[in-house]
């Protein structure tokens, strides 16, 4: 039976990390050819670089417009977090603590929303907003905030369910108002809930290119993944330009996932329904 268990163990070890490797022979291929020249890549794809050159990165840093791109990129994802944070926080309390058959309802709709896929709406959403001249930045994060609402809502909505009413019902005793619950007491234990929330909602919009390229696809306003479309032409295609650039965009969201990561676990969790 041990002996049994061992190999049981042995096999799950093994088998995950044939997996492991799986899942980094891409990030592998994108790291080692960012530093072979454009050359190289179509001679010697899948070995290391016979001499690494390092001028891939300045140059893709400056066709990258770099600073303003990321600047564009971390205004719309943060400010879009935050709206989605704080939003569907307050709209997932509203909904568990106010009992009802239109509570409900709302719930099933916002849960129900996670199943329709983008591409169904796409069309209509770009003319409404295009009608109404908000086919910006703020038009933008504005559709994030509608597109993530519906997972967002559906994690906070569970993780208030193991938080007892009792609370709410004791603040208000001691003179809080339903905002000062909801502020004070509520929101900071839904923090690991928030983090995954946060992290969730940073990698899609941080890596995002289809909604952008239809929203913001104009001068000023490109985002990092807008711009490095500009690295495949019609006639050429600059792969090394491109897998720096691919190298220097993801550093951003795996330092915030690396920092935050410990919680996502325990966020989904915490809103799992139960």
């Amino acid at each position: 039976m041990i002996a049994q268990n061992k190999a049981k163990t042995y096999g799950f070890i093994l088998l995950g990390l044939v997996l492991s490797i799986f899942w980094f022979y891409p990030f592998y291929l994108v790291i080692v050819n960012s530093f072979k020249t454009k050359s190289e890549i179509f001679v010697n794809t899948l070995g290391f670089p016979t001499k690494a050159t390092f001028e891939n990165y300045p140059e893709a840093f400056a066709a990258l417009e770099f600073i303003q791109s990321f600047f564009n990129s971390l205004v719309i994802t943060t400010l879009s977090i935050v709206l989605i944070c704080i939003c569907t926080s307050m709209a997932a309390y509203a909904l568990s603590r106010r009992k009802g058959k239109m509570s409900s309802a709302i719930y099933f709709i916002f849960a129900i929303c996670m199943l329709i896929p983008f591409q169904s709406i796409m069309i209509p959403l770009i003319s409404i907003f295009g009608a109404i001249d908000m086919l910006n930045r703020a038009g933008l994060m504005v559709m994030y905030l509608g597109l993530g609402s519906s997972l967002a809502v559906f994690l906070y909505f569970g993780a208030l369910r193991g938080i007892p009413q009792a609370l709410d019902e004791a603040a208000i005793i001691d003179g809080c108002n339903r905002f000062q619950v909801y502020r004070y007491i509520i929101l900071p234990m839904l923090k690991p809930t928030t983090v995954t929330v946060i992290v969730l909602n940073a990698i899609w919009f941080w890596n995002d290119y289809l909604l952008p390229s239809l929203v913001i696809n104009k001068d000023g306003m490109y985002t990092i993944p807008l711009k490095m479309f500009y690295f495949f032409g019609e006639y050429s295609k600059q792969w090394h330009l491109a897998l720096a650039a691919l190298v220097i965009a993801i550093i951003p969201i795996i330092v915030v996932y690396m920092f935050l990561q410990k919680y996502i676990i325990k966020g989904i969790s915490d809103g799992a329904v139960k």
